[in-house]
């Protein structure tokens, strides 16, 4: 189950607010590539339903009765590894955005954001990058003080290119979308995200994110 297949997308969306399941339901089905395949109104019916129907792809709410979207997240990454989640949500606290960052959740979008970026966000995630809400990542810059003794440490840690490149990870660019920015191929951009991975010793691209953001490596 890949997000390359020819066949449409399969989605699912877990929200506890009926209205928002059934907007997005009407919103997604419009688009070509989507399929909706199921709704659950928590997070534990999340996870039995995403058992049940192996979407490629699940929207999770964060703040739900019972079991939360976090908890709910870590549970369908850990049986499901190659569907993809995008947290949507509504919650910009800071320990509330950290906690969504560290469930294993590919793509990150706060609620109101219009149609197109939440495609465009789930299209980034299917293919196996991880995509960031810009007002996400802004938040978690203006709240998070970096670790200032490391930051001196740090600096010379990453190349002048890999802090570009990083920060582009940071705004929730693809590898693409970063070597079309920066007029270089995929696969060099590519070599640079691995490279940035070992420096900052992380094993993804929303670690590196928010390791950037902690240590103050992007501005």
């Amino acid at each position: 189950m890949g997000a390359t297949d020819t066949t449409a997308l399969t989605l699912m969306i877990v929200d506890d607010d009926p209205m928002m399941r059934l907007g997005l339901t009407a919103a997604l089905s419009q688009l070509a590539g989507f399929t909706i395949v199921g709704e659950a109104a928590n997070g534990r019916q999340g996870v039995e339903q995403a058992g049940r129907l192996t979407p490629h792809l699940v929207l999770m709410d964060v703040g739900m009765p019972g079991m939360d979207g976090i908890e709910a997240t870590q549970i369908i990454k850990s049986q499901l590894p190659e569907t993809r989640v995008v947290m949507l949500t509504s919650h910009t606290d800071e320990t509330e955005i950290i906690a969504a960052l560290s469930s294993g959740a590919d793509a990150y979008c706060i609620k109101g954001t219009d149609v197109e970026a939440l495609a465009h966000a789930i299209w980034v995630a299917a293919s196996g990058a991880a995509y960031l809400d810009p007002q996400i990542a802004q938040k978690v810059m203006q709240n998070l003080t970096p670790a200032r003794p490391k930051v001196t440490g740090d600096v010379g840690l990453l190349s002048d290119r890999e802090r570009e490149v990083l920060e582009l990870i940071v705004e929730g660019l693809s590898n693409t979308e970063i070597g079309q920015k920066l007029f270089l191929s995929p696969n060099t951009i590519k070599t640079y995200v691995k490279g940035i991975m070992n420096k900052l010793v992380v094993s993804d691209r929303v670690q590196a994110a928010v390791a950037a953001v902690r240590r103050g490596l992007v501005e």
